[in-house]
């Protein structure tokens, strides 16, 4: 599905939010389509449910998901996209994060940028293979 990195800075249910997005945003999970349960994603990814149970409270206080008592959780049949300011807040603050390890490392602005880029085409043809 995705994968968690223990190093990011980013709290895990935030990076579990995102890679949740993500896949939606891609199309690999498209409406209606029913996420893994709170306990099998926590499994797969190896951290807490409740870490899990927070990323999937968050996405269904945010229209994402849908809760369908007794029947699980899905991809809500319009999911409600991120507002053009928060969509611009959330990659300013992962630029920023992303910058500063490239200035630990040493690493050139040109090279940080084609590591970028590539990492960006990379998620895509992954997800999309995936699908």
């Amino acid at each position: 599905m995705f994968d968690i990195n223990p190093t990011d800075a980013a709290p895990i249910w935030k990076q579990i939010e995102e890679g949740l997005r993500r896949l939606i945003t891609l199309g690999t999970l498209p409406p209606g389509t029913a996420v893994p349960s709170v306990r099998d994603l926590a499994r797969d990814l190896r951290v807490n449910p409740a870490t899990v149970s927070r990323a999937y409270q968050r996405l269904t206080e945010a229209g994402v998901l849908s809760v369908k008592r007794g029947d699980g959780t899905y991809v809500a049949d319009e999911p409600v996209q991120l507002k053009k300011s928060e969509r611009h807040e959330i990659v300013r603050d992962a630029a920023t994060r992303y910058a500063s390890v490239a200035l630990s490392a040493g690493v050139p602005l040109d090279d940080a940028e084609r590591e970028l880029s590539t990492a960006y085409e990379r998620l895509v043809r992954e997800h999309r293979r995936r699908a």
